[in-house]
């Protein structure tokens, strides 16, 4: 069994929590994710099955875009309203100082990690070490953040819509948000939306997904692998350009670009790069 499931994950579970019980569910060792959603957060989570995992790696770099809750006159520990407040102040922003504000978080920028991250320092996970009240030194990540937009206020908690690079944190978002308002601020809901080129439409919920696989019918919601790079131009090699490929032996290429090849009886061979006229091949998908 080969492919992607995209799900729906729920509140409350991990990612790898998740990708243990399909794998469990399928009796198939190789499953795999492509970007960690953290427990409180739900939505899109790309799941790779058998040699689709080859292709993880793709969707864990793609932009992921969410729509997150903003709390603001309250600062956590963990920079979500799951952790321990360790600061209140009084709210006396308005929605137009949010808005005056988000532009100056758009681009190309660097974010501190937070400590309750699994980011290793010095071979220990960040949050082993908040957990033992021990604030280590991070170094900021560069970031990229291509959408903010305000989508209005349910109660307390203002929504956001984010368009984000690998890397970004929306909960450190919301409280850089808060600081840079003077009142301190938390993530209070998040939901995944798009994971590279795949959406909520084309998500199925856990338990329908293992209602499936119980019942033999997990190939009805599995994408082929090629899915993953839809974007990218297609392109189907000739008899002598697909031996070589198999051999593992650069093409001469006109052109420049990644694209998608195929092999003369339409199966998916390669991700490749066309450079300096030459085709080179970047992940090989192809059987043998």
């Amino acid at each position: 069994m080969n492919g992607i499931l995209i799900v729906d994950k729920p509140a409350g579970w991990t990612s790898h929590d998740v990708v243990a019980k399909l794998r469990g569910a399928l009796k198939e060792k190789r499953v795999g994710h492509g970007g960690t959603l953290d427990p409180m957060a739900t939505g899109v989570l790309p799941v790779f099955v058998g040699k689709a995992t080859k292709a993880a790696q793709f969707a864990e770099n793609a932009e992921k875009e969410y729509i997150a809750g903003l709390r603001l006159g309250i600062s956590t520990d963990t920079q979500d309203i799951t952790g321990t407040v360790t600061e209140e102040r009084e709210v006396t922003v308005t929605e137009t100082d949010l808005l005056a504000l988000l532009p100056r978080f758009l681009g190309e920028q660097e974010q501190l990690p937070p400590m309750y991250s699994a980011i290793k320092v010095d071979g220990q996970p960040l949050y082993k070490l908040a957990r033992r009240g021990v604030e280590a030194r991070r170094q900021p990540r560069r970031i990229s953040i291509s959408r903010l937009e305000y989508l209005g206020r349910e109660g307390e908690n203002y929504r956001l819509r984010v368009a984000c690079s690998k890397g970004t944190y929306i909960r450190t978002l919301c409280a850089d948000l808060g600081d840079e308002l003077g009142c301190g601020g938390a993530m209070s809901s998040l939901r995944r939306v798009r994971a590279g080129r795949y959406t909520l439409e084309e998500a199925h919920s856990l338990e329908e997904l293992l209602s499936a696989a119980k019942e033999g019918r997990m190939e009805e919601y599995l994408l082929p692998v090629d899915s993953l790079f839809s974007d990218l131009p297609a392109v189907t090699a000739t008899v002598s350009q697909e031996k070589k490929i198999r051999n593992g032996v650069s093409i001469p290429w006109e052109g420049e670009g990644r694209l998608r090849v195929y092999g003369q009886k339409g199966e998916f061979l390669m991700v490749a790069q066309a450079r300096n006229g030459v085709l080179q091949s970047i992940k090989n998908f192809f059987e043998g």
